[in-house]
């Protein structure tokens, strides 16, 4: 079992970065690939990233690419999500996932495990 929660939104300009916090709890996090998704208003959520269990393996959106990096410290059970020249598109309430797998995957339904969300925004 593996819970979530994460930190690190708010109200930013645009140009701005952030930095997202997953906090995890539980034995299987060292052994978990994660992910990091977003649902803008009205809109179905989206994959933003994903990093294998080690760190070696990361994939990301191609909308957030060369701006966003997707990093762990398996020492803290924490993923993080760094975020730079944040633009108003990005506004969403970001979710962090968990799959019990060492594997990274851009896929929801293959995450097992979800935490509440944190709210970004961006003004233009």
């Amino acid at each position: 079992q593996v819970q979530l929660v994460e930190s690190g939104g708010g109200l930013v300009q645009a140009g701005d970065s952030l930095r997202l916090s997953c906090a995890a709890s539980g034995r299987t996090f060292s052994s978990s690939a994660m992910g990091w998704f977003r649902q803008a208003p009205g809109k179905e959520r989206e994959f933003v990233a994903t990093i294998s269990w080690g760190g070696g393996s990361r994939y990301y959106a191609d909308s957030v690419k060369d701006r966003f990096t997707i990093s762990r410290d398996n020492a803290k059970n924490t993923v993080y999500l760094q975020m730079n020249s944040l633009k108003p598109g990005d506004t969403a309430v970001y979710y962090c996932a968990a799959r019990t797998s060492y594997s990274s995957s851009r896929y929801q339904n293959e995450y097992d495990y979800w935490g509440q969300g944190t709210q970004v925004t961006v003004s233009s």
